[in-house]
């Protein structure tokens, strides 16, 4: 199974991906992560320390693919997961997405994907484009994260378009959103009401899962020490127990930019009113305008 996490940038993805992949691991699959930020430190609370790149090996092997081996790219972390990082360009010299590209394509010659049950990309931001849409070529399931704000939101439907359109040719389906570190989901409740598709989790607002990032550590490593934490690592293990059982997913059918804009600022500027009202009165404006 192979799983692919977007969302927006600073949403809080990468914490989430690497406690996923923990959970999978506890339902004993075998994990590899992915991440494919230039940033590269998805992996970073299971390894505890930024993992030598893809580019970083290939360039101490002259760029001489045939050179490389699963174990000088392969990083082991906690709970057994293995830990691979894409890594980029410097800022402003190449373009991130061809890294991703190339990873995919490196490790499939290495065999990598036959040895694991479970394969997660841990994608940059809501960038659906070029090499940073390639995990969803080969992906099962997209999992979109985001929380109760409009921004994220915003982007969980540009990725959802990008699901769509990936989905005429590739075996691809939205497993879901998940709601991360928010006190509130009226607003995902509104979305999802305009763009149906599963909610497989919302995490409430835990400092402990910002803090987990800081520290370097998941949450499942704090819970040793913690056990008050083990509540929140059971958020992650409902998740994995869903992917484990393979959800149907959706082919999500996306809200235009100016009519998504206008429901949800609605609803920031007139709270107290329902969906229904609001959807009767986009309906009347189309109707005046025509």
């Amino acid at each position: 199974m192979k799983l692919a996490v977007y969302g927006k940038g600073g949403i809080g993805k990468s914490t989430t991906s690497c406690n996923i992949s923990v959970a999978l691991s506890l339902r004993g699959k075998r994990v590899l992560q992915i991440g494919c930020d230039p940033k590269h430190d998805s992996t970073f609370t299971l390894t505890g320390f930024l993992i030598p790149t893809i580019i970083d090996t290939l360039q101490l092997k002259d760029y001489h693919y045939e050179d490389v081996w699963s174990e000088d790219v392969i990083y082991k972390g906690y709970s057994n997961v293995d830990c691979v990082e894409a890594g980029g360009p410097p800022a402003g010299a190449g373009c991130g997405g061809y890294v991703v590209g190339e990873t995919v394509k490196l490790l499939k010659e290495l065999n990598a994907f036959d040895e694991y049950d479970v394969i997660l990309f841990d994608v940059l931001g809501d960038v659906v484009c070029g090499g940073f849409a390639a995990p969803l070529n080969y992906a099962d399931y997209c999992l979109i994260v985001t929380d109760n704000g409009f921004d994220a939101l915003f982007a969980a439907n540009r990725i959802a378009a990008s699901v769509r359109e990936k989905a005429r040719t590739h075996s691809l389906k939205l497993a879901g959103l998940i709601g991360n570190r928010t006190s509130k989901r009226d607003l995902i409740d509104k979305y999802i009401d305009c763009v149906p598709m599963p909610v497989l989790e919302i995490l409430p607002l835990i400092e402990d899962i910002r803090v987990s990032r800081v520290k370097g550590k998941t949450l499942f490593e704090m819970a040793e020490q913690s056990k008050n934490l083990n509540y929140v690592c059971n958020y992650y293990l409902n998740i994995a127990d869903q992917l484990i059982s393979r959800p149907e997913g959706v082919i999500p059918k996306e809200s235009s930019d100016r009519d998504l804009f206008d429901l949800l600022s609605d609803f920031y500027l007139n709270p107290g009113r329902n969906i229904e009202e609001v959807v009767h009165q986009q309906d009347l404006d189309l109707i005046t305008i025509e």
